[in-house]
């Protein structure tokens, strides 16, 4: 394997951290203040946007004209360090792994830096590509995935993505990558492997390594 793509929320950090709930809170936020929604239509709409599109954004960007530049900078302003700390334990994991490290998000840039910079890793991934990757259009629709297999210059079989979404773990199956499930979330089958934290994957890689199983086996979920 050439590159391990990593998700950014909820995966490189677990979820018990709740970075996520302040995002939620700005989102609700954005929604009533800024865009003039009803309070006890927000909660309503982000359900239909979000089974409709894969984010709420994009829902807002096709029914209330809103700017995605202006929603991702407001969403995203939160103390992720009120949440997160740097982690001595997933830096050395992520180091010790030799393959190619990215990171592949529907989150903003500048929102990753501040992640990555907290945690205290941001030196060790070769590139980030956010929301903008495929002109706002988010995982789990195909169009990310293309762009970044593209600006990679690899295939799908080259590549293992590791996540804490299952929708967004099928495509990258379909697209021949090597899939992880990071968290407790029930996994389909097209899943190859579950982790509880990141910090698992050197082991979880080694493991198949030394048992001489194929990655592209379809391993069942540990």
């Amino acid at each position: 394997m050439e590159c391990i793509l990593f998700d950014l929320d909820n995966t490189l950090y677990p979820s018990r951290c709740d970075l996520f709930g302040l995002i939620d809170q700005r989102i609700n936020s954005y929604m009533h203040e800024v865009v003039g929604i009803p309070l006890e239509q927000v909660d309503i709409l982000r359900r239909q946007y979000w089974q409709a599109y894969g984010v709420t954004m994009q829902g807002l960007m096709r029914h209330h004209q809103v700017d995605p530049e202006d929603y991702l900078h407001y969403v995203h302003d939160v103390d992720v360090a009120s949440r997160l700390q740097a982690e001595p334990d997933l830096r050395q994991a992520l180091v010790s792994l030799p393959q190619s490290k990215v990171v592949f998000t529907n989150s903003s840039r500048a929102h990753t830096d501040r992640v990555l910079g907290t945690l205290g890793i941001s030196d060790l991934f070769d590139q980030v590509f956010d929301i903008r990757v495929a002109d706002y259009v988010p995982k789990p629709y195909l169009q990310p995935y293309h762009r970044v297999l593209e600006q990679l210059g690899l295939t799908g079989s080259q590549c293992i993505m590791v996540e804490d979404s299952v929708a967004n773990l099928k495509p990258a199956k379909d697209l021949g990558m090597t899939t992880i499930l990071v968290g407790n979330a029930t996994p389909g089958s097209f899943v190859d492997r579950q982790l509880a934290e990141v910090v698992e994957l050197p082991a979880a890689l080694a493991d198949w390594g030394s048992t001489g199983a194929s990655l592209q086996r379809g391993i069942a979920p540990q």
